[in-house]
This record gives C-alpha cells, sequence and structure tokens, in this order.
C-alpha cells in the first residue's frame, strides 16, 4: 500500500475567489494547495473586459500573504453584448485564458448571463479564431427540464450544436456531473491545428466521491448543494473511471465556492461546497479508493497545463496517508463564519509539504 505520493504541484482549473475581504479570507487555502487556478468572473459586476480581469488580478495579488505564491489566470465572463473585438484583445493577453459561459440563471451570480448563443456569434468566431478556450457551465435552465438531467440534455440541445456550428472551437465541459458528459468527453479525440484538443472537462472532488444520496444524510445538508448537483451513484462511478483513466481530456477543477455560514443555511441557500482547504487531500482520498494514485499526478498537475498551454509547475507536493480532522468551521468576514467541505470529518490523506 502507497502511504506516501509525490507529485508535480498542482493546479486548480476552476475556483471561485470572490473579490474584497472574502477573497482576501478564502485565497490562502487555495495558494497553499494549488500553483495556479483559472479564477471565475461572476463577480457583482462581473468581469466581462480585458481592463476588468487585470484589475481583479491585481486584487488578488495584493491580497496574498507573504511568503506564498500564487498565479490567477484570469476569464472573461461572456454575455449577450460581449464583441468579438473584447475577445481578440483578451486572447492577445497573457494574463485572459478563457472567456466563460454562464447560462442566464444557472447557478451564483448568473444573472448577466447568456440568454442565447445565437446572441453570441462574432465572440465566438473569434474564440474560434483565436483559440482562446471556452469555458462552458453545461446545464440547461428550462425550468421544466428536471435537475437532475440539465447536464445531459444540455450535451443534445446546447454542445453538440454549439460545436458543430464551430467545429475548431476550444471547450472546457466545466464540472461535469454525469455519465453522459463523462462519455462524450471520453469519445471526442479532436485537436486543432497545433495538436491540442479541442474538448476538455473539469471534475469537482465532490462528485468524485459522493453520489445525491449525501445530499439528505441526516436531514438537508446544505454544505453539501452545488451547481450541478450530485447525481446518481452511476455518474459518480462513470466520473471516477474518466478521471482515474489516464485520458489527458480530464483534468482538476475544484469549483470551490466560498459562502458565509448563514448564506448557506439560510431558507433558500446559496449553491457551492467550499472544498478550496482539503482539495487535494480530497481528490487523493477518490483516487486511492478507485487504487490509481500513481495516475493523479496526471490529472492534478500535467494534463490542464497541456490543454492552456502553459508549462507543468517545477515544485513538488507530498501527500501522506495520515488521519486528520477537517475544521468544523473557518473564520471569513467580519463577524461570520464559513464551513468547509466535509467540515467536522476524517480524512485519510494529508497534505505535508511543498518543495521549491
Amino acid at each position: 500500500m502507497l502511504d506516501r505520493l509525490t507529485i508535480k504541484f498542482p493546479d486548480d482549473w476552476h475556483l471561485h475567489l470572490r473579490d474584497g475581504d472574502a477573497m482576501a479570507a478564502v485565497l490562502p487555502y487555495t495558494a497553499r494547495q494549488f500553483e495556479r487556478a483559472i479564477v471565475m468572473p461572476n463577480l457583482k459586476p462581473p468581469i466581462t473586459t480585458v481592463d476588468q480581469a487585470l484589475a481583479y488580478r491585481g486584487r488578488i495579488l495584493a491580497a496574498l500573504p507573504p511568503g506564498l505564491t500564487f498565479d490567477p489566470l484570469m476569464v472573461l465572463y461572456l454575455t449577450d453584448a460581449t464583441s468579438a473585438e473584447e475577445i481578440r484583445r483578451a486572447a492577445a493577453s497573457p494574463f485572459v485564458h478563457g472567456v466563460k459561459l454562464y447560462p442566464a440563471g444557472a447557478t451564483t451570480n448568473s444573472q448577466a448571463g447568456v440568454s442565447s448563443l445565437a446572441k453570441c456569434t462574432a465572440a465566438l468566431e473569434a474564440m474560434e479564431q483565436t483559440g482562446l478556450p471556452f469555458l462552458v457551465h453545461g446545464e440547461v435552465t428550462d425550468p421544466e427540464v428536471d435537475v437532475f438531467d440539465r447536464e445531459a440534455v444540455f450535451i443534445d440541445q446546447v454542445m453538440e450544436p454549439l460545436r458543430r456550428q464551430f467545429p475548431a472551437l476550444r471547450v472546457v465541459f466545466e464540472h461535469i456531473t454525469t455519465k453522459q458528459a463523462a462519455t462524450y468527453v471520453t469519445q471526442c479525440s479532436s485537436v486543432d491545428g497545433q495538436g491540442r484538443r479541442l474538448l476538455a472537462a473539469t471534475i469537482t472532488p465532490q462528485h468524485l466521491l459522493f453520489n445525491r444520496n449525501a445530499l439528505f444524510k441526516g436531514g438537508l445538508q446544505p454544505h453539501w448543494y452545488c451547481l450541478p448537483v450530485l447525481k446518481r451513484e452511476e455518474h459518480r462511478l462513470a466520473l471516477l473511471a474518466a478521471a482515474t483513466s489516464g485520458l489527458p481530456q480530464f483534468f482538476l477543477g475544484t469549483d470551490s465556492a466560498p459562502h458565509a455560514r448563514h448564506l448557506k443555511e439560510m431558507a433558500c441557500g446559496c449553491a457551492g461546497c467550499f472544498s478550496a482547504p482539503v482539495a487535494m487531500e480530497l481528490y487523493a482520498q477518490a483516487f486511492d479508493q478507485a487504487g490509481a494514485l500513481d495516475r493523479l499526478e496526471g490529472f492534478a498537475s500535467e494534463f490542464g497545463p497541456a490543454f492552456y498551454g502553459l508549462p507543468v509547475n517545477s515544485r513538488t507536493m507530498t501527500l501522506v496517508r495520515r488521519s486528520h480532522s477537517v475544521a468544523s468551521e473557518l473564520p471569513f468576514l467580519q463577524g461570520q463564519s464559513i464551513v468547509p467541505f466535509l467540515a467536522g470529518d476524517v480524512l485519510p490523506w494529508a497534505v505535508e509539504l511543498a518543495s521549491a
């Protein structure tokens, strides 16, 4: 049994940091575990221009505590009004690495999202021409579609038509949660003229470790509620098989999403699991349970940089098999607390050290 694993330092390819004091409170947790992260742009107001993205990046770096290194990779928030010119500016920036699709009303702060992709043709054509990745929250928002089916319906109604219309568009299917999505991404081996993959997917730790029963274990569990929601066991097993397959189109994206405790536990609680404090411990647990610890480094440290055209990190991280408890809550904003994912539980793996 492997009890110690050293890997190249990992990156998080899907992260929510918020802004201001909230961002400053949660940033250190990610910076201790990840060298870089794709930072989601769904602020209020959203990050829709290169200038706004660069200003947000500056605020993140200014909030980084001494002794920690972290490179925020910025993303623009696609709207019905996003211009092709702004996309070309983004593609030319060394700090902007993608454009995010939030279908209007799909998740937190998505009110300004896209009402119809038909309104975004010029922007999508510019993304296709420049190779700037399109990061997709893959759910339909039709209230007539069952919440557990919205990702599968998205593939048929949105994703497949999108990729037929823009065959050279580079797409990341974010935080996939279903067997259908895992199969769809697995079956696509297309590359562009530079040999770069045209379709990839990120997978969260909660969707690798748990099915939807966890939402209701011992009563309604608000800190397990995220969007897309946890699915049936058959879907979890399909995601685990995809993540541990060694296929380079699947890589790590926590979708860690901080909300103050009272906003998660209120009558209409916010969606999002705050996994940042224990993210790599959770991924190690999932890969260990699948007997695939030897494939964690590719998923966590190599396949994401390859897709985004970035170098693999030079320093390393060591994980050890050592039981430790997750904090029941952590300080957040003044007078508030935040509850980490699996608060109070005992995890079998721990991050021991990072080396330069």
